[in-house]
């Protein structure tokens, strides 16, 4: 795991995750777990990562979760994005925004324009139309981590199915190096 170097001017060690169609997104490796002779990656997106919602008549908020990435939607959110000087990145494991973003202060946040999604907050970035319907884009409000199995090349993005069942031990992994 010495091969991770820390390129360009990024603080910690950076690593492209994939997934099963080789699309790339590019991380920060916050931690190495090793569990039963094979090394994961607790991962966090260099962009700022961003859902994208439906909101509906009565201002409720619908999470997309699978879009095209040639969508019309997504292409509607980068033009607006590019008017602040920010650019919508696409890649199958999540959507980042790349540019110069205010981290949001918690203290500071307006409630009207928080969006909450079950157990998840979201602060709503910008909003648009796209054929007379209304969509956002959010920034989560707590820490978002990915995880993948680390290889040579970088890392493999850990599928929901397989997720599901390694999330107890890396959870239980991490306490142990925290606690």
């Amino acid at each position: 795991m010495e091969d991770f170097k820390k390129r360009d001017n990024y603080d910690a060690p950076t690593l492209y995750l994939k997934d099963s169609n080789n699309d790339q997104l590019f991380c920060y490796l916050e931690q190495i777990l090793k569990i039963d002779g094979n090394d994961y990656g607790l991962l966090t997106p260099v962009d700022t990562p961003v859902f994208l919602f439906k909101i509906n008549n009565n201002d409720e908020f619908e999470h997309i979760e699978r879009i095209e990435k040639d969508d019309l939607i997504l292409k509607t959110a980068d033009a607006v994005l590019q008017e602040h000087d920010l650019t919508l990145l696409r890649s199958s494991i999540l959507l980042t925004v790349s540019g110069d973003l205010e981290e949001p202060n918690i203290d500071d946040i307006e409630e009207s324009n928080n969006i909450h999604d079950e157990d998840e907050n979201y602060q709503e970035l910008i909003n648009f139309y796209v054929n007379n319907q209304e969509y956002a884009l959010a920034i989560p409000l707590d820490p978002f981590f990915l995880y993948g199995k680390i290889s040579n090349d970088g890392a493999l993005y850990i599928e929901e199915d397989e997720l599901d069942k390694l999330l107890p031990i890396f959870e239980s992994e991490l306490e142990k190096i925290y606690s």
